[in-house]
C-alpha cells in the first residue's frame, strides 16, 4: 500500500474548540448553589461520583452533565432542593447548550494545511445535536472527508472508523486530547496517536500515556501536527 499514513483523525472538544471550560464554569456556579449543604470541593467531588455512575445511561454530553448536578443536589439535600434551584440547573445547563463555539489557536490552518493531501475524519464523542450544532458554527465542517459522532471511543471504534473512511488504523492517525478515548486505544487499534494536552482535561479522561509505543507523540500545540505528520510520511 502506497503512502505510510493516508488518513487523520480529528476529536473535537478541547483538541479543535474550547469545552470543559465551559464545564468548569457551570460547577462552579453548581456549587454556589448548594454551598450551605456543602463546601465546593466535596460537591465537585459528589458530581463526578454521579457523572460516573450516569455514564452508563446517560452517556456523554450536557444533557447527562445536567441531569447529574440534578441528582446530586437531590442528594446532597436530602430531596429538599428547592424548585428554583432546580430551575437555575436546567437554565445552567441550556446556556451551555447555546454557547458560542470557540476554536483552539492553529486548528483552522492546521486543517486547511492537511485538507486535501489527506482524509480528515472529525472523531467525536458525546450528544449527537450539540456535536452537530458545534462543529456547524466552528465553520471547520467543510474541511473533512467524514464526520462519526460515537457513543464511546475504543479500539474496535478506531478499527472501524479507520477502515470506512480510510486505508485502515495501520495508515492513520488520531489526533486529541484525551490519552483514555483518543490516544490509548487508537494506539491500541494499531494507528498512531498524536497527544495534544489540553489545560483543564476531566478527570474521567485520565490516563497514563503509552509513552512505550513507537507510534505515540505529544505535542505542545496543533500548530506542530503538519511537521510530525510530514516526519511520518516521508
Amino acid at each position: 500500500m502506497g503512502r505510510q499514513l493516508t488518513t487523520i483523525g480529528f476529536d473535537a472538544d478541547d483538541t479543535l474548540w474550547q469545552n470543559e471550560h465551559f464545564f468548569r464554569l457551570t460547577e462552579a456556579r453548581f456549587a454556589a448553589l448548594l454551598a450551605d449543604h456543602a463546601p465546593p470541593e466535596a460537591i465537585s467531588g459528589h458530581l463526578l461520583e454521579v457523572e460516573r455512575r450516569n455514564l452508563q445511561f446517560y452517556g456523554y454530553g450536557i444533557k447527562g452533565f445536567t441531569l447529574s448536578m440534578v441528582e446530586t443536589a437531590i442528594t446532597l439535600t436530602g430531596g429538599r432542593v428547592p424548585a428554583p434551584v432546580i430551575a437555575e440547573i436546567l437554565s445552567a445547563g441550556r446556556e451551555m447548550l447555546t454557547h458560542p463555539v470557540e476554536t483552539m489557536p492553529h486548528a483552522r490552518e492546521t486543517l486547511e494545511l492537511l485538507s486535501g493531501t489527506y482524509r480528515l475524519v472529525l472523531i467525536t464523542k458525546g450528544d449527537l445535536f450539540d456535536q452537530e450544532r458545534k462543529l456547524a458554527q466552528s465553520g471547520l465542517g467543510d474541511l473533512f472527508d467524514a464526520v462519526e459522532i460515537v457513543s464511546e471511543k475504543s479500539p474496535t471504534t478506531y478499527q472501524t472508523v479507520f477502515k470506512r473512511h480510510g486505508d485502515g488504523a495501520a495508515h492513520s492517525m488520531m489526533v486529541g486530547n484525551s490519552l483514555k478515548s483518543d490516544i490509548v486505544p487508537a494506539i491500541e487499534a494499531g494507528s498512531w496517536a498524536a497527544y495534544i494536552p489540553h489545560q483543564l482535561t476531566w478527570a474521567l479522561e485520565h490516563s497514563e500515556a503509552p509513552v512505550g509505543s513507537p507510534r505515540f507523540r505529544q505535542l505542545e500545540h496543533l500548530g506542530k501536527l503538519n511537521s510530525l505528520i510530514m516526519e511520518i510520511s516521508t
